[in-house]
């Protein structure tokens, strides 16, 4: 029987929903279905399944199951871990590809699936194909069976490839989402003395929401590494896929300023690389990777385009300032293009002990710029890309320096600022950069003028 996957699940790089409104275990049944169906067309027959720990995964993932099996392929089940874990599963199981059961750091409510399929990320036309799919019903029929496999040890272990860290003393805050048992079989192996936050798996989430880009999650794990004089903290997302930092002083290290730190060891290893960074970071990085010999290219937001941008330029390293920091073959042992923030932890360790310096220092030596966060802005879905497009139109005109690669990145003397479509949300995203207080004014009130042009009010 068909079953038609609402739009609003259907995001560009991923399935995103919120439970009980526009995602339910018929959506999961569908898109196992679905799934199955373009992996046995691609001749494969064994997929790993993973999920995290929100209220609603257990419900999504069985009937997902039921889909995967009912359309023909088998399907290995690793059980709760950080969406990392299913890519490393994926990756060294016999598998042909993998889905994670996972809202990543959306609202508690929300879910959705990560996909892989032949090492390669699952989206845009693919997601769209399984809607084609699922509305036709055009499934094949099969009877897979169902095995499970306990991977943790193994992807932790995975983790110490090409560690070169000392002992520190440091903070971890899971933020109770998925990651949490893996970073407590991490930590008991790493050197040092290391202070746990909310490892316990609970998707009711009672401490606070685990995403590290929004800084008022990060009060906790500040309040431990002042409390207890630690030498700096890190943060996770709920699926354990994008990291956060706070040095001693509790000054929070954005994921731009991460990848920024990572890239010495990195380009000591792998001399004149290229090195992707996505359109919101900071000028600074562009810059540091030039300093060190590497070439720098500019890609679009999100883990998957991120992927394969990683593919096309054989980047050993790429990076996001949602956090996200991504590691190539040679890099991390073998799998190519993961985005692993506990991964990025281990080798954050290593990057701080190779300099010589305290991560204090590190933060205290960046370059004196003036930024936003991430700004946000309620539009609805029908108007998001139609607005950027005429922001860009409009630019483009006038004579703007524009890098329209994802959104409009506009390059001014006071700094640059850029704005575009959240993949995950329907709003639009905005950010800006300058050299002082003056000149990061100067560019929101360029914003405001867009903004207001295409009829959408700023706070």
């Amino acid at each position: 029987m068909a079953h038609i996957l609402a739009p609003a699940i259907l995001r560009e790089y991923d399935i995103r929903g919120t439970v009980g409104r526009n995602l339910g275990p018929e959506d999961a049944r569908a898109i196992g279905r679905s799934f199955a169906t373009r992996v046995r067309r691609a001749g494969g027959t064994r997929i790993a399944v993973g999920r995290d720990g929100r209220l609603s995964s257990p419900e999504l993932e069985a009937a997902l199951v039921e889909g995967l099996v009912a359309s023909g392929v088998d399907v290995v089940r690793i059980g709760v871990g950080p969406t990392p874990m299913l890519y490393y599963a994926e990756a060294t199981l016999e598998v042909d590809g993998g889905i994670q059961v996972t809202g990543s750091h959306n609202p508690r409510d929300d879910n959705g699936f990560k996909m892989v399929l032949g090492h390669r990320s699952f989206y845009g036309a693919d997601v769209a194909d399984l809607a084609r799919i699922a509305a036709a019903g055009d499934w094949l029929e099969g009877a897979g069976a169902v095995t499970t496999a306990d991977v943790i040890d193994a992807y932790v272990a995975r983790l110490f490839v090409g560690y070169a860290g000392g002992a520190y003393r440091i903070g971890w805050d899971c933020g109770n989402g998925a990651a949490g048992p893996a970073v407590e079989r991490l930590t008991r192996l790493l050197p040092g003395d290391h202070h746990l936050l909310f490892t316990d798996v609970d998707g009711r989430f009672p401490h606070h929401h685990p995403d590290p880009t929004e800084e008022h999650n990060l009060a906790d794990l500040k309040a431990l590494v002042r409390d207890r004089g630690l030498d700096f903290g890190i943060a996770f997302d709920g699926d354990g896929d994008r990291i956060g930092a706070v040095d001693g002083e509790g000054r929070v290290l954005w994921g731009d300023q991460l990848l920024g730190l990572l890239l010495p060891p990195v380009l000591a290893a792998f001399p004149g690389a290229t090195i992707v960074a996505d359109v919101k970071t900071s000028q600074s990085v562009f810059d540091r990777i030039a300093e060190l010999g590497g070439g720098a290219v500019m890609g679009a937001t999100g883990h998957s385009p991120m992927k394969e941008a990683m593919l096309a330029h054989r980047a050993p390293i790429a990076g996001e300032l949602s956090g996200h920091i991504f590691f190539g073959a040679g890099a991390n042992g073998g799998w190519y293009g993961c985005d692993d923030a506990l991964y990025a932890a281990v080798r954050l360790i290593g990057a701080v002990h190779l300099s010589g310096r305290s991560l204090t220092a590190l933060k205290s030596a960046m370059p004196p710029l003036v930024n936003t966060p991430d700004l946000r802005f309620p539009v609805t879905p029908d108007r998001k890309f139609a607005v950027i497009e005429a922001v860009r139109a409009r630019l483009e005109a006038a004579g703007a320096a524009v890098v329209a690669i994802d959104g409009v990145r506009v390059t001014t003397p006071q700094g640059w600022w850029l704005l575009r479509a959240s993949n995950t949300q329907d709003m639009l995203t905005a950010r800006a950069e300058a050299s002082d207080q003056a000149g990061l004014d100067a560019l929101l009130g360029q914003i405001d003028a867009e903004l207001t042009a295409a009829g959408i009010a700023r706070d």
